[in-house]
């Protein structure tokens, strides 16, 4: 069996990542051990009709399943400030705080084409950055729909009164999220919204 190291820097969807690896690589496997810590978990609790939100900084305890070209079937467990554990089946929209290094393990019958996509430096080329709070339901709208387009983006999540005067300083805002597109403030949910129905939104690809 064969071992890959996968480094996800900060503002990465830790779902997503694994889905684009399998895909471009062409390999199939499993997760072998993890470390690392999330700004927002996004994860299927049994029985419940919707995935289970979270944002603080969470610490991941486990990440365990199986991937493939097609496929990506993932549990994840986490801590959050309290040390209370929480986990189900992991979804999109769940994002790496300041970093995570991931071991994969290949099956025997697979061989990457190539070397892994430096995932860092696509993180740092994403024009669209936003900046979130823990718990707000217009965040994790904008998440989302950043997500079901596949837009890159670098995500900032304001969790204390020096990070949100930064912002402000930054923005003029108070609302939240707020999003910038090459550095300039482009609004709020609305503003992003607008956006889309624009049709320029799906230009950041």
């Amino acid at each position: 069996m064969k071992s890959l190291p996968l480094k996800l820097v900060p503002g990465s969807d830790l779902l997503l990542s694994l889905k684009n690896v399998g895909r471009e690589q062409n390999i199939s496997g499993f997760v072998l051990g993890v470390v690392g810590n999330l700004s927002r978990a996004c994860f299927q609790c049994p029985g419940l009709p919707k995935p289970t939100v979270m944002q603080g900084n969470l610490e991941i305890i486990t990440l365990n399943g199986t991937f493939t070209p097609d496929k990506v079937h993932l549990h994840l467990s986490f801590s959050d400030g309290d040390c209370q554990v929480w986990g189900g089946h992991l979804e999109e929209g769940t994002i790496i705080l300041k970093e995570a290094d991931i071991l994969l393990g290949l099956l025997d019958n697979t061989q990457p084409n190539q070397s892994l996509p430096d995932i860092s430096k696509k993180i740092k080329e994403a024009r669209l950055e936003i900046a979130v709070i823990p718990g707000c339901p217009w965040s994790n709208r904008a998440i989302r729909l950043l997500n079901s387009l596949d837009i890159l983006y670098k995500v900032q999540s304001i969790e204390d009164d020096d990070s949100f005067k930064i912002l402000n300083n930054r923005s003029g805002l108070h609302i939240f999220p707020q999003i910038f597109i090459d550095g300039e403030l482009l609004g709020g949910y609305d503003s992003l919204v607008k956006f889309h129905n624009s049709g320029r939104l799906i230009e950041l690809k």
